[in-house]
């Protein structure tokens, strides 16, 4: 035992989403009980990368007696989770929170007009959505056509799965009532670690919705990423206000 830097949890905030065990390169991390616990300590280096993932602030840094910090058996065990997630679930890679659980849904073919009666198709491609949740990385954002929406857009649309999601890959969040600062550094990190071929801005028709925009030009500047981009404005109704028009201002360009 040494006295160095480790993570400490706060099991009283900690709601067990998961999203520090996704961050944590070490795999120091799991959800056991439903609360996020330090598999072994001399897996968990004491950086910290996990605790800007946490929104409820659960996870700090402190100093206290702990096993040193042991690099070979950290990526011994790396080695181990990969194998075991290759052989348990091989189309899917499992995050720490089932419901975090990364999923590539088989694409369905465009709805054809109900019929009396029939239930619509879904034409959700992956699991999760919320950006919140979403990996910097993961196989479906390769040659996708993103969609980022609104998370009020699939309510007032009733047509929104035929109309705007057909085909694409989902992120959605609200840039009113979450951090708009953590939206940029994730889907700047998303853009630049991923070869994505469009993204389409979907935002509803009142003032504030607007930020989602502003939110996603960012994102590109950091990323550095030129990726073609669409809006669609939603009125509170569920009309689309505004066709998909290309949008000239990329990263990238010298504009």
């Amino acid at each position: 035992m040494a006295m160095r830097n480790i993570v400490k949890i706060d099991e009283e905030k900690c709601d067990g989403c998961g999203l520090c065990v996704i961050e944590c390169a070490e795999g120091a991390l799991e959800i056991r009980d439903g609360k996020a616990k330090i598999i072994k300590e001399m897996y968990c280096d004491g950086l910290g990368a996990c605790i800007g993932e946490c929104p409820q602030e659960a996870l700090t840094i402190v100093m206290q007696e702990a096993d040193p910090f042991d690099e070979e058996a950290m990526e011994e065990h790396l080695k181990t989770l990969r194998g075991k997630q290759a052989q348990e679930s091989p189309p899917e890679l499992e995050a720490g929170c089932p419901g975090a659980k990364l999923v590539h849904l088989q694409s369905q073919p465009p709805a054809a007009p109900l019929q009396e009666g029939e239930a619509p198709v879904s034409a959700l491609r992956n699991w999760p959505v919320q950006i919140h949740l979403l990996p910097v990385s993961a196989p479906f954002f390769n040659g996708a056509e993103l969609l980022i929406a609104a998370d009020c857009v699939p309510f007032a649309m009733g047509g929104f799965h035929s109309q705007l999601l057909q085909g694409k890959i989902l992120a959605i969040g609200c840039p009113k009532l979450d951090d708009t600062g953590f939206y940029i550094d994730k889907l700047s990190q998303i853009f630049a670690n991923n070869e994505i071929k469009s993204i389409t801005i979907g935002y509803m028709e009142v003032p504030c919705c607007a930020g989602l925009l502003h939110v996603i030009h960012k994102a590109l500047e950091a990323g550095g990423k030129a990726i073609p981009v669409d809006t669609v404005k939603v009125s509170v109704r569920g009309e689309l206000l505004q066709e998909q028009e290309q949008d000239d201002s990329r990263a990238g360009s010298s504009s």
